[in-house]
């Protein structure tokens, strides 16, 4: 199988299809031997009532781009990969455009990973801090 940058980011943004990350419209914009990248619009769809970015909403992208991480870089077949700890800081509040999510690996341990994942709007601002703890289960 191919695994050129490209060809990676067409798999991860196939996943997308009927599910969170497609209601979200999250899409993946870059991987790299230790990061993986994501993009979110800020719009009403997400949110809080008072019109700016919901805190939920940056925790899914932030859960999403580190459990595709995992499971990219673990390199192993018949595995399923679940976030079973998350913490967020929220610092800055964001009412349009974008964010931006890239998950760092910390520890790449056979069953379970860290990850940190930095939100930034798209001025490189810092939004929220979100660190995940994934777990891989062997099928």
């Amino acid at each position: 199988m191919e695994n050129s940058k490209e060809s990676l980011l067409r798999k991860f943004n196939a996943l997308r299809k009927n599910t969170l990350l497609e209601t979200l419209a999250i899409e993946f914009t870059d991987v790299t031997e230790t990061t993986v990248t994501a993009s979110m619009p800020v719009t009403p769809k997400v949110h809080q009532p008072d019109g700016v970015l919901h805190g939920g909403a940056s925790v899914a992208l932030a859960e999403t781009i580190g459990s595709v991480g995992a499971m990219y870089f673990m390199k192993e077949e018949n595995i399923t990969i679940r976030g079973i700890e998350i913490a967020a800081n929220h610092v800055k509040s964001v009412r349009d455009g974008y964010v931006h999510a890239t998950a760092s690996i910390l520890h790449k341990g056979r069953t379970t990973q860290l990850w940190q994942i930095r939100i930034t709007n798209d001025d490189g601002a810092l939004v929220s801090m979100v660190k995940l703890t994934t777990i891989t289960l062997r099928t």
